[in-house]
């Protein structure tokens, strides 16, 4: 069994300023190292269930922030970015048996995290086909696209029900909730130990996970300042609305996650 894992920070546990994001700053070492245990809890919940490569996907801001040597063996780590549309699930392809997000986080637009943002902090929100749009959403339509199931999510207590809203089938791990400018973590070894658990019962039932892929996203989005939608409008097919937000149509995901990297 083949799995790609997608890595982000927000969603990881204790995670509540920006400042605990960043590389180089003084309280980040801490969380980047939790997000290297969350990290592994996945990959030994993927081995356990008889998983032979592992791919991850460090997802984050630098994207140099998990610990290569922690991981197992049979992981491999991309660090840095390809500048490709599929993004914080760069590397996906049709050989992957089943995909797991760890660290994942609210979408902008919603107040389920203190960090809740989608792709940016650029934006007040986009949304696809009415409803807002989280990068797990925008990566679960990547990964379907290559016939790849999400089966698990860790991340924060909104996004953890929105998810079984989206797809019922995904397994999900809520290790902290988001309360105005706070977050309430669980304690950081038992997320692990969840998460582990978790990945093993996702990867129970792989075939429940697939998703759908609707005909067209009929996408909208609502920068933060108006210079921002005017310059997007200029991309061919997106058309501006109102000073701060722009729509546009895609009819694949590789044209929904082409136009988003252009204009976001």
């Amino acid at each position: 069994m083949k799995i790609f894992i997608s890595v982000d920070i927000e969603g990881i546990t204790g995670v509540t300023s920006w400042s605990e994001t960043t590389l180089g700053n003084h309280d980040y070492k801490q969380f980047a190292d939790q997000m290297t245990k969350e990290t592994v809890a996945a990959c030994e919940g993927a081995i356990a269930m008889g998983a032979k490569e592992i791919f991850i996907k460090d997802a984050h801001d630098s994207a140099r922030n998990i610990d290569i040597t922690k991981l197992p063996k049979c992981a491999k780590l991309s660090r840095g970015w390809t500048n490709c549309p599929d993004s914080m699930v760069a590397g996906i392809d049709e050989d992957f048996d089943a995909a797991i997000f760890i660290g994942y986080h609210t979408a902008s637009g919603t107040d389920g995290n203190p960090l809740a943002h989608t792709m940016n902090t650029n934006i007040n929100y986009i949304k696809v086909n009415g409803d807002y749009a989280s990068e797990f959403v925008l990566n679960s339509y990547l990964a379907a696209d290559y016939g790849v199931p999400v089966v698990f999510l860790s991340g924060d207590k909104m996004l953890c029900e929105k998810v079984k809203e989206f797809n019922k089938g995904i397994e999900t791990v809520a290790v902290k909730e988001g309360v105005g400018g706070a977050t309430i973590s669980i304690n950081p070894e038992l997320s692990c130990e969840l998460i582990k658990e978790g990945v093993k019962n996702g990867l129970k039932h792989i075939s429940a996970c697939k998703l759908q892929i609707p005909e067209k996203f009929e996408v909208e989005i609502n920068y933060k300042e108006h210079k921002n939608a005017k310059h997007a409008s200029y991309y061919p097919g997106v058309t501006q609305i109102d000073a701060h937000t722009v729509k546009f149509t895609a009819n694949s995901v590789k044209e929904l996650a082409t136009t988003r990297m252009f204009i976001m």
